[in-house]
C-alpha cells in the first residue's frame, strides 16, 4: 500500500499501541507534576533546617523553573532534529540525577543547582511529550489526547502530595527527592520498551532507515504497512526550527508564549506558595502538603472535564472563560481564612481553573505549531513561559518581604490569568475552518493533520 502514513494515523481509530503512548505521556507529565513541586513540599522544612527567610526562599522556589525554561528552548529543538523518542529517554535520566543530587545539598547555592539540572530534564521532556500526544492521536482525539497528557502533572502532584505528606510525617524533607528520584528511573524503561519513535517525525525528516521504522510502527498499531516514504516538497527540506517566526506562524508563536506566560505565572504562584502560606498559619507541614493535594484534585477534576469539552465546543473560547474564572478564584485565594477545610475547598476550586487553563492552551500549542517544529515551538512556548513564571515565586517572596499582604499579592499574582484571556482573545482561529487547513496548502502536509479548534 502507497500512502501517507500519517494520513492513515489521521483518519483511522485509536489502537492499543496509540492508546498506551498516550497513557504514557500522561505518567511522564506527572513526574513533571510532582517533581517540580517536590521543592514545594520539601520547602518548609528546607526553610527550618537552614534558617532562610521568604525572600531566599523564594529564589530556590524558582531555580527549576529557570532549568525548565532552558530545557524547553534548547532541547525541544533537539526533539525536533533528532527525534521525540531518545530526548525523552535521555531528559528522565538527568532528571533522576536532579532529584538525587537535590538529596546531597547543604546550601542554597548547591540546591539551586541541582534543581535547575531536574528542570533542564523537565522542559526538555515537556516539549516532547506534548508533541508525542499530538502525533500519535488521529485527528479526532488529538485535543483530546493532549488535555489528557496535560492532567498528568496534577496527577503526579496529588499522588505525589499524598506520598510527600506521609513522608514528612516521619522523614526530613530529603526523602521527598528520593521518592521522585525512585518513580522517576521506573519509567526510564517504560519508555524505552512502549514509547516508539513517533511516525510523523520519522515521515517528515526521513532519517536513514525511516521506512522500516515507520511500517514497524504502523505494524505495531494494526495498520497497513506502506511501500515507500511520502514525497517531500523541496520548499519542505529547506525548512528550518526557525519557521515558528516565519511570517504564516509569527503571530500564534507570539500569542500562545505571551498568554503561557501570563497565566503560567498566576499557577505557580498559588502552586509554590501554598506549603509555606499554610505552615504559616500554624498548620503542620503535613497539614500544608494536604491542601497542594486539593489544590491538584481540583486541577486533574477541571483538566479531564475541560478535555473531555474540547469534543464538543471551541477550545480557544473555553481557554478564555476558564483562565478569566482563574483570576477570579486566586484572588479569593488570597482572601481565605485560617480554616484548613476552607482553604482546602479554595484551592481545589483554583486548581480547576488554572489547570483546565493550563490545558486548553497546551491543546492550542499544539494546534499552532506544524509537525516539523512541533517540539521547539511548544519548547519555546514553555521555556519562555516558565522563564518568565521563575519571576512569580520571587515577585511573591518579595512582596511578602516587602510587608505586602496576602490579599494584595494573591491580587497582583492573579492578574496574569487576565492578561493572558485578553492576549488570546487576538488568536485568530475560525471553529468552521480550523487554522491547520488554512496553513495546509501554505506548510503542506503535515500542517493539514493539525486538530481544529
Amino acid at each position: 500500500m502507497n500512502s501517507d502514513p500519517r494520513d492513515v494515523i489521521a483518519a483511522s481509530p485509536m489502537s492499543r499501541l496509540q492508546i498506551v503512548v498516550v497513557a504514557i505521556t500522561v505518567c511522564l507529565n506527572a513526574l513533571d507534576g510532582f517533581d517540580v513541586l517536590s521543592i514545594s513540599f520539601a520547602s518548609p522544612g528546607i526553610a527550618k533546617e537552614w534558617g532562610i527567610d521568604r525572600a531566599a526562599l523564594g529564589v530556590v522556589l524558582s531555580m527549576e523553573l529557570i532549568g525548565m525554561a532552558i530545557g524547553s528552548i534548547f532541547v525541544g529543538g533537539v526533539a525536533d532534529k533528532t527525534g521525540r523518542r531518545p530526548t525523552i529517554l535521555a531528559c528522565l535520566m538527568v532528571m533522576a540525577a536532579g532529584m538525587v543530587g537535590a538529596t546531597t545539598a547543604s546550601s542554597i547555592v548547591s540546591l539551586s543547582a541541582w534543581r535547575i539540572v531536574t528542570g533542564l530534564g523537565i522542559g526538555g521532556m515537556l516539549a516532547a511529550i506534548n508533541a508525542i500526544a499530538a502525533e500519535f492521536s488521529n485527528a479526532r482525539r488529538r485535543h483530546l489526547s493532549v488535555s489528557l497528557m496535560s492532567i498528568g502533572y496534577p496527577l503526579g502532584a496529588v499522588l505525589g502530595g499524598i506520598v510527600a505528606a506521609r513522608l514528612l510525617q516521619t522523614n526530613d524533607w530529603r526523602s521527598v527527592f528520593y521518592f521522585g528520584a525512585a518513580v522517576t528511573s521506573v519509567l526510564i524503561p517504560v519508555a524505552f520498551f512502549f514509547v516508539p519513535e513517533s511516525i510523523h517525525w520519522l515521515a517528515r525528516k526521513q532519517p536513514e532507515g525511516a521506512l522500516e521504522k515507520i511500517n514497524r510502527g504502523l505494524s505495531r498499531m494494526g495498520r497497513a504497512t506502506v511501500a515507500a516514504l511520502p514525497d517531500l516538497a523541496a520548499d519542505a527540506r529547506r525548512r528550518s526550527l526557525s519557521d515558528i517566526f516565519a511570517p504564516e506562524l509569527m503571530a500564534g508563536t507570539v500569542i500562545v508564549t505571551l498568554a503561557y506566560f501570563f497565566h503560567i505565572t498566576t499557577f505557580y504562584f498559588i502552586a509554590k506558595w501554598i506549603p509555606k502560606i499554610v505552615v504559616d498559619l500554624n498548620f503542620a507541614p503535613s497539614s500544608a502538603a494536604g491542601v497542594l493535594v486539593w489544590l491538584n484534585v481540583g486541577g486533574a477534576t477541571g483538566g479531564a472535564i475541560f478535555g473531555l469539552l474540547t469534543q464538543r465546543f471551541s477550545v480557544k473560547t473555553m481557554t478564555v472563560g476558564i483562565l478569566l474564572a482563574s483570576t477570579v478564584l486566586v484572588t479569593l485565594f488570597g482572601r481565605s481564612p485560617a480554616d484548613l477545610p476552607t482553604l482546602s475547598l479554595i484551592c481545589a476550586a483554583a486548581g480547576f481553573c488554572t489547570n483546565a487553563g493550563i490545558v486548553g492552551l497546551y491543546a492550542i500549542i499544539a494546534q499552532v505549531f506544524p509537525t516539523h517544529v512541533r517540539a521547539f515551538g511548544t519548547g519555546f512556548t514553555i521555556g519562555v513561559g516558565r522563564g518568565g513564571s521563575a519571576l512569580a515565586p520571587m515577585i511573591a517572596g518579595f512582596l511578602f518581604a516587602a510587608g505586602y499582604s496576602l490579599p494584595t499579592v494573591a491580587v497582583i499574582l492573579a492578574s496574569g490569568s487576565l492578561l493572558a484571556a485578553i492576549v488570546l482573545l487576538q488568536l485568530k482561529l475560525d471553529p468552521e475552518q480550523p487554522a491547520a487547513s488554512v496553513r495546509a496548502s501554505r506548510l503542506g502536509p503535515d500542517a493539514a493533520l493539525q486538530p481544529g479548534g
